[in-house]
Parts: C-alpha cells; sequence; structure tokens
C-alpha cells in the first residue's frame, strides 16, 4: 500500500494490510477490527510505477562514446589545424554534443550552467598546457578548441603538450558534460514529436551510436528478462527467507576476530553482562573441534558439520547483540538477535549428542533469552529460558567442565528480575506450558548417589535434576543448589547466594505490604478490598500472604539461609575465588551487589538522629561510586539497577535527615560542636555530589528501557537548596515509584499505612500514564520504526519457537 511503501516497510497486500490495520486499532485503542470499514483504515494501493531507464537508451549515459571520427576525416582536421584554419576544426566539432566554440570564447548549443562548466574545465586544461612548456599560442588554443568540440585531442598535441593522467581526466569530463547535453537535447525532441522518437536508432542521433548499437541489442533480452523475474509471482516466504540470508551474511563479518567494530561491540558484552556471570568464552571453531575428541578423529575447523557451525555463530551473534543493545545500537542489535534465531534454526539436536554442543545451544538460547528480557518481552523470555533447561537437562556434569553450573547460577540470578516484578506471583506469568512443555522430573542423567547436604536441604547438586525440578520451571525457587554444592565454582556458588537472598528479601517486602494492606483496610471499616489492594501496590492481598519455596526453606534452615548470612558467605566466597585465580579480574559487579545488599540489610543505629550507621552510608556511596566509574553494570542481567535506584533512595533519605540537623542548628556552640558540623558539612557535600551524578546516569538508563521495566523517577533536590529548612531537601513524595513491593518499600520508609496506601496508588495511576504516553500518538518516529522492525523479527522468534513447541512435544 502506499503508506508501506513511503515508510519503506514490507506490506502484506491484504485490505486493509497488518501495518495500516494495527496502527488504527493502536490509534482508536482497539482490540479488533471486525465491523469496521475499510475506508477508515486510510489504505490505499496506488499503480506501481515501473522504474530504470527508457527502453532503447542502455548505455548511452554511463558509457563513454566511442571516437567520432573516421581516419581520413580526421587527418584533414589535423592538417587543417596546423594552418591555422580554426573554422575547420570547428565544422568538424558542429552538432557533436551540441555545444560549439563560438566567436566570443563560449560554446554555442550549451546552457549557461553548461558554458561555465565547459569553460572552466577548458582554461584549467590551457593552463596545465601552459604549464608543461608549450610555447605555440596557435596551438594551444586550437588544442583546446578541438578538446571542447570534438571530445578529444589530436595525438600530435598531446605528444606536443606533454598531457598527464589529470589532464586526460579532466578530458573526460569535458566529453560527459557534452555527452550528458546530448541526451537532454534527444529527450526534448522525443517530448516534441511524442514519443516517435523512442523506437528511433540510435545512429540518427551521434555517430559514435553505431559502435554501441550491437551491445545495446546484447543487452536488452537480458533486462527484459531481468525485468520479467522482477515483476513476476514472488512468494512472501522466498522473500522474507532471502532477507533472512541478507541479514545473515551482511553481520557476519562481525563475528570475525579480525573486525574492530564486533570486537568492539564483544567488549561491551563482556564490560555489562558478562562481568557479572563469568560464562566461558566462546571457543573458535579450531579450539572446539580440539574439545570435541582432542583431535583423534581427524575433523578440522572446514570439516565440521554445519549443526555445530550454526551453534557456535548463534551464540556469536547473541553475545555482540547483548553488546550492540547495550550501547544502545537498537536496530543492529535486532538484526543481530535475527541472526543467531535463524543459526538456532539448523541447529538439530540429535540423541546423545556431545556435551559440547548442547551446552553452546544452550548457552545461544539463555543469551537470546536476556534479550528478550532487556527489551521486555516477558513470555519470550520464559520460551527461551525453558528451551535452555531443555537442553541443559541432558548434559551430564563433568570435572573438568564447569559452564553448566555458571550457566545455572547465571539462570538463577536473571530469574530474579522476573521474580521481583512479578512480586513472586506465577499466576501474573505469561502461560507457557501449552507451546514450552514443562521438563519432566526423571533420571534424564547420571544416577549420583545423594548425599547428605542433599538430604539436608531438600535439593539436587546435579545440574541436569535442578533444571527438571517441577519448583524451577518459571524461576528459581527453593535452598540455592549451586551454592550449597561444594563442587561448585566459587563465582557460582557466590552468585547463586545472592540469588537466595535477593528472593528472600523479596518475599519479605510481599509480607509487609500484606500487613499494611490488613492494617488499611482494618482502619477504614474492616475488610475494603479496594482500599487493601491499593496499599498492597494494586497487587491481590491472598497471593502475597502465600508461603514461597523459598520461604519455606529459608524457614527451615534459617541460620545458614537467613538474607543476611547469605551475603557474608557471598562475600567470603568471593574472596577465596579472587585469591585462587590469576586473572586479573576485579569482579566490580559482585562487589556491587554485595555492598548493596550489605546496606539493605543492616538495622539503622537508633542512637544517631539520620538513622544510618557509618558501615551503611561508607556502602551506598561505595555502590554509587562504582556505578559512576562504570555506568555499564547498570546493564547486568537481573535486578542490579533496581538496587542502584534504590540505593540513590537511601542517599536522598540520609541528605533530608542531614538537611533537618543543620536547620536545627542554632548560632551558639562550642568548638568541638563547631568540628562536628564542619565534618558534617562535607559528609552532606560529598553525598550530594555523588547523589547528582548518580541521579544523572539512573535517569538516562531509565529512558532506554521499557516502562514496564522502569524503576524509580526519582526527584531533584529543591531550587531553594538548603534555605527552606521547614521543608524537605528532596521531596520524595514526588517520586514516580516502581511497580515492584521491594522497590516502593524503600521510597516509603517511616510512612503510616494510609500514606503508603495512596502513595502506592498514584505510583499506579502515574505508570498508567507513562504506558500510554510511551505508546500513543506522541510517539517519535524512530521509535516508531524500531517497533515495525521488532514486529517483523518476531515472527521469526515465533517460528524458532513454534518448530522448538512441536519437537519437544513429540
Amino acid at each position: 500500500c502506499d503508506r508501506c511503501r513511503a515508510r519503506k516497510t514490507r506490506c502484506d497486500g491484504k485490505r486493509p494490510c497488518g501495518n495500516c490495520a494495527s496502527k488504527y486499532m493502536k490509534k482508536n485503542k482497539l482490540k479488533s477490527i471486525e465491523g469496521i470499514e475499510i475506508a477508515c483504515f486510510e489504505c490505499v494501493y496506488s499503480p506501481a510505477k515501473r522504474r530504470g531507464p527508457v527502453p532503447g537508451k542502455i548505455g548511452q549515459v554511463r558509457k563513454a562514446p566511442e571516437p567520432m571520427h573516421d581516419s581520413s576525416a580526421y587527418s584533414d582536421v589535423v592538417a587543417s589545424a596546423a594552418n591555422g584554419n580554426v573554422a575547420a576544426a570547428t565544422a568538424f566539432g558542429a552538432g557533436i554534443g551540441g555545444a560549439t566554440p563560438g566567436m566570443d570564447g563560449g560554446f554555442v548549443g550549451a546552457s549557461a550552467d553548461e558554458q561555465q562548466q565547459l569553460l572552466a574545465l577548458q582554461q584549467q586544461r590551457q593552463m596545465m598546457l601552459a604549464a608543461a612548456g608549450s610555447g605555440n599560442a596557435n596551438l594551444l588554443g586550437l588544442g583546446g578548441a578541438l578538446g571542447a568540440a570534438t571530445g578529444e585531442v589530436p595525438s600530435m598535441f598531446e605528444n606536443a603538450a606533454g598531457l598527464s593522467q589529470q589532464q586526460q581526466a579532466i578530458q573526460q569530463q569535458i566529453n560527459y558534460l557534452q555527452q550528458l547535453h546530448a541526451q537532454q537535447q534527444l529527450s526534448a525532441m522525443q517530448t516534441t514529436s511524442g514519443g516517435s522518437a523512442v523506437a528511433m536508432d540510435t545512429s540518427t542521433t551521434t555517430p559514435s551510436s553505431s559502435s554501441t548499437q550491437p551491445q545495446s541489442q546484447k543487452l536488452q533480452p537480458e533486462r527484459s528478462a531481468k525485468l520479467q523475474r522482477n515483476t513476476g509471482p514472488v512468494s512472501a516466504a522466498a522473500e522474507l527467507e532471502d532477507k533472512k540470508a541478507i541479514t545473515v551474511q551482511k553481520n557476519l563479518p562481525l563475528l570475525s576476530r579480525d573486525s574492530a567494530y564486533g570486537n568492539r561491540l564483544r567488549s561491551y558484552y563482556h564490560l555489562s553482562v558478562d562481568e557479572l556471570f563469568g560464562l566461558p568464552h566462546i571457543p573458535s571453531d579450531e579450539d572446539y573441534v580440539e574439545s570435541l575428541d582432542g583431535g583423534a578423529s581427524g575433523m578440522t575447523a572446514k570439516t565440521l558439520p554445519k549443526s555445530h557451525k550454526s551453534a557456535l555463530q548463534a551464540a556469536r551473534f547473541a553475545e555482540i547483540a547483548l553488546g550492540a543493545l547495550v550501547h544502545n545500537e537498537v536496530s543492529l542489535a535486532m538484526e543481530l538477535s535475527n541472526a543467531s534465531v535463524s543459526r538456532l534454526k539448523q541447529c538439530i539436536v540429535m540423541e546423545n549428542a556431545n556435551r559440547k554442543f548442547l551446552y553452546e545451544v544452550a548457552r545461544a538460547y539463555f543469551l537470546l533469552g536476556c534479550f528478550r528480557a532487556f527489551r521486555g518481552d516477558m513470555e519470550r523470555y520464559l520460551k527461551y529460558r525453558r528451551v535452555c533447561m531443555q537442553h541443559v537437562s541432558q548434559i551430564e556434569d563433568s570435572e573438568s567442565d564447569k559452564g553448566p553450573q555458571l550457566l545455572v547460577a547465571a539462570i538463577s540470578y536473571l530469574d530474579c528480575w522476573s521474580y521481583m516484578v512479578h512480586n513472586a506471583d506465577e499466576n501474573k506469568l505469561p502461560s507457557i506450558d501449552d507451546s514450552i512443555p514443562r521438563l519432566e522430573n526423571g533420571n534424564s542423567g547420571q544416577a549420583s548417589s545423594t548425599s547428605a547436604a542433599e538430604k539436608e536441604y531438600g535439593v539436587c547438586f546435579a545440574t541436569n535434576k535442578i533444571v527438571s525440578d517441577p519448583q524451577n520451571q518459571n524461576w528459581m525457587q527453593g535452598a540455592p543448589p549451586i551454592f550449597l554444592n561444594n563442587e561448585a565454582p566459587l563465582n557460582a556458588r557466590s552468585l547463586d547466594a545472592l540469588s537466595c537472598a535477593f528472593r528472600s528479601c523479596c518475599d519479605q517486602a510481599n509480607g509487609r505490604f500484606a500487613q499494611m494492606a490488613e492494617a488499611v483496610a482494618a482502619e477504614q471499616g474492616g475488610g475494603d478490598v479496594a482500599s487493601a489492594q491499593a496499599a498492597n501496590g494494586g497487587g491481590d492481598v491472598s497471593s502475597s500472604q502465600e508461603i514461597t519455596a523459598t520461604t519455606s526453606a529459608v524457614m527451615a534452615h534459617e541460620n545458614e539461609l537467613c538474607s543476611r548470612n547469605m551475603v557474608l558467605s557471598a562475600f567470603t566466597l568471593l574472596q577465596q575465588y579472587e585469591s585462587a585465580t590469576t586473572m586479573p579480574n576485579k569482579n566490580q559487579g559482585l562487589h556491587l551487589i554485595i555492598s548493596a545488599m550489605d546496606a539493605f540489610l543492616e538495622n539503622g543505629d537508633e542512637d544517631e538522629s539520620g538513622g544510618f550507621t557509618d558501615s551503611q552510608i561508607q556502602s551506598l556511596l561505595s555502590v554509587c561510586n562504582t556505578t559512576i566509574e562504570n555506568p555499564f553494570l547498570l546493564h547486568h542481567g537481573g535486578p542490579t539497577y533496581h538496587m542502584i535506584s534504590n540505593a540513590a533512595i537511601l542517599l536522598c533519605h540520609l541528605l533530608n535527615g542531614m538537611h533537618a540537623m543543620r536547620a536545627s542548628w542554632n548560632g551558639a556552640g562550642s568548638s568541638s560542636d563547631d568540628g562536628d558540623r564542619a565534618m558534617e558539612a562535607a559528609v552532606f557535600e560529598e553525598v550530594y555530589d555523588t547523589f547528582i551524578s548518580v541521579r544523572k546516569l539512573l535517569n538516562i538508563h531509565r529512558r532506554k528501557l521499557p516502562v514496564k521495566l522502569r524503576c524509580h523517577g526519582i526527584p531533584r533536590p529543591s531550587m531553594e537548596g538548603t534555605a527552606a529548612p521547614d521543608k524537605p531537601f528532596i521531596d520524595l513524595g514526588e517520586t514516580l515509584m516502581c511497580g515492584c513491593r521491594g522497590c516502593q518499600g524503600f521510597v516509603l520508609m517511616a510512612c503510616s499505612p494510609c500514606v503508603a496506601a495512596e502513595r502506592a496508588r498514584s505510583a499506579n495511576m502515574k505508570r498508567e500514564i507513562e504506558v500510554n504516553r510511551e505508546g500513543g500518538e506522541d510517539q517519535v518516529e524512530l521509535d516508531k520504526d524500531l517497533n515495525y522492525l521488532e514486529a517483523e523479527f518476531d515472527l521469526d522468534d515465533d517460528a524458532l519457537l513454534n518448530m522448538l513447541s512441536r519437537i519437544i512435544s513429540n
């Protein structure tokens, strides 16, 4: 249709087409187009205009003309020119190109612009000839006239003037301008004659056309056949497959280790997502072949099976897609993700497949799940996650390969984001059991003996059993199996311990909101369900009171699995890992999460008026300063961004408390009081500078995220500053709160249940307004194009997931 042609997007050819229908439904907030007239969609199909040159004129514009003379005529002109007869040279060039040298130095038959161009080129050529040492003025003038009129200078003049290659290039430009003018004259003749000159033989317009006529006749059947192929019926599926192949081939050079741009995208991935997960590097084809059988089979990188090559390329495409997304190159990230999907379609996993092959396929699906999580696509994230676990369930643990355990620990931390966003309520998750069935909890792997720790905590340490556990099908729950396994990598154990502590904190926050909802209902007449749900952040009160598997495990082993002890254990494991490894890795991501959790879980000092201990303030400043030094940490897969936002909220509370304390000071005081006040002022300035910097970074990152993934919109300090002692320095009542109850608790500290309920209700309304504004008609053109591109690539993801659904179901 005309709209799709103007936007250069694919049109399905329906009436109305899919793009026009979706635009109309979004504009009018409809869910169906049944019963609506076609004229309302403004989907118009105009006749297509055929592109390309006019038939019969192939090769005239771009092909330089052949010599426009025969040898005898040429010799006569040269002889006449040698005798000073300029008129003979002029007569020879008359009508050739329509530009003839005039008496005033101009060119007869050329337009004003063309005369200026020809004269400029002629003067430039004459200057170069003069610089070459030609002393014959008549020869110079005649050579310039002949060059402009005939399109070629006789060889005797070239030898005399010593023309260089640059001079020949200028002569070619003169030839091209003359030829272009001839084309314009021919078009004018065709217009005046009513188009009858279209079929006229080109020999009637220029003497040089006789040499190009056989070539035109030779190219004409090829052009006709090409036009016939282009205008013929082409299936949509074939066109789509061609476009996918073009996308893959276009981005394939980025996978090379010699590609500077590909290495840059890969570094973004390693500095952000993989900085925390620490997954093994994707091997090269040679290293992969060596790891399969140690080179015993004689297989080389060139003879590697296609499915194995596709698995490696899919993982590489997925990691640089995440790198492009971190660098805010969204359109390129979508193309790379689509290329990864195309490669995964060629990865056919057979029974008893090699564990290296299974791990690379599982890793590719996990990275695609990360990509979908960053885009806020919860349904496809859950599907890719389950497909990844399906492949991990076929891998047996090995002493020499800890990749599957690292992958499970990464899945556990990424699940914390989903756990927090949905407030630990599985009923709010999209149902994917019909498309990607749950994994069977059978003996699909090694039959290892159960250890005492596995019996005590009710878990299994084997990775294929962990992913097959029924309670882990939507997100990881219960006791942390990787942390409890002493044979697992130290960094994976530390990350799994932090994941368990985070889930436990979310459960505690949900329980506090449920109690607050009951208190509000009791104050407002006993049992007002609407008020209770508003105080509960808009959620169901009964779902918040359910005891999760994580809470049950923590309550059964409180001394070992409580949040505070888990954070301390994670820090100890991280220290052991750093002392044992030889890599100069700072592990800033793990240190940041440990510092944030330490500040959140530490009880405030009741003796201090501010309510914050010195170690708590140091932890908060450490979190914010680390983020300022390395903003890529905001792109961790999981709840790291929300932790940093809540740390900034706690800095707001600290600044408000210090501001109130400074307002209570009077003018009198001892010298020791003056010293304390100076120290307080220095701390206030340090905290204020840190807050301003981290707030700017958080706001920039927040605007890049989908609305449902955004954490707090933190207000700026009062414009009056410290000049208004009776007002808070930062009014947290203006905060656009996150939808997670755990995050809302940081903003609503020291608030009564009624005030908290009112603020939660206001936050829900503001989020709805923000969602409507982001997806409304005021959306910028770039975002609309990205949405169309994403919708187009989503079809490929759905095709892959549907194929996997049939394979897994059978």
